[in-house]
């Protein structure tokens, strides 16, 4: 399937282009030139477009991206001073009661393409916490990191015993209809899909000040899979 920059924007103005990333899709290039990436897509609708800040590959959601030099500059600054709002949403295992739930640990990266939690040589790492809906045995999460670690709110819920669904690398377990409905029939031959395949995670909002000295917020509507997700568990508590 062709991506097209256009039908990704949320927002734009003559600084600023706001997007909501498909899941599966880089937001800097990959080894393998043929596959798709924001920053090429970027390019290709605006040619000094620069990307301000990165999404994991397989996470969704709002990404900001600069379309002058002046702009990129405002931005890095207010993610610099941690003056930039972030909202994810993750849905995770368990039944979880977060109200304000301040997570700082701090994070090394791993030689395994992941991170731990290391309080020597690990980087600053903060992220905190709130339910925002729960379901019979899983819980939607808001989350508001407010460094910007790699996989920060990954391995935070995973210390909080609360693994994002399908995150395999920090504890998470894919999630079959099978397992919320009770009389579930699959039909022969057939092998059952998880209801999401990949990390149950979007980033819900952004919020930072424009070159005006005006705040610019927007919020990105969950993916197909990310949807359908939080509908079945909402059918099937």
């Amino acid at each position: 399937m062709r991506i097209r920059l256009e039908d990704l924007i949320l927002h734009e103005d003559k600084d600023y282009i706001l997007i909501n990333k498909p899941p599966h899709v880089s937001t800097l290039d990959e080894r393998t030139i043929n596959t798709p990436s924001i920053i090429r897509l970027a390019k290709a609708y605006w040619e000094d477009a620069q990307v301000c800040h990165r999404l994991d590959k397989e996470t969704s959601g709002i990404l900001a991206i600069a379309k002058n030099p002046e702009a990129y500059r405002n931005l890095a600054i207010q993610f610099e001073d941690r003056a930039v709002k972030k909202i994810y949403h993750a849905v995770v295992e368990g039944i979880h009661q977060f109200d304000g739930v301040d997570v700082y640990l701090p994070i090394a990266q791993t030689s395994g393409g992941g991170v731990r939690i290391d309080k020597q040589e690990g980087k600053e790492a903060e992220t905190i916490f709130y339910t925002k809906e729960v379901f019979k045995r899983h819980t939607l999460v808001e989350c508001f990191p407010l460094t910007g670690r790699m996989h920060q709110i990954r391995i935070h819920l995973a210390c909080l015993k609360a693994p994002i669904v399908a995150d395999e690398f920090y504890g998470g377990h894919k999630l079959y209809l099978s397992e919320l409905k009770r009389r579930f029939n699959l039909k022969k031959f057939t092998e059952e899909q998880p209801l999401i395949n990949r990390v149950a995670l979007h980033a819900f909002g952004l919020e930072f000040t424009d070159l005006n000295g005006k705040l610019l917020y927007a919020e990105a509507p969950y993916p197909k899979d990310m949807a359908a997700l939080i509908r079945q568990l909402r059918a099937n508590v």
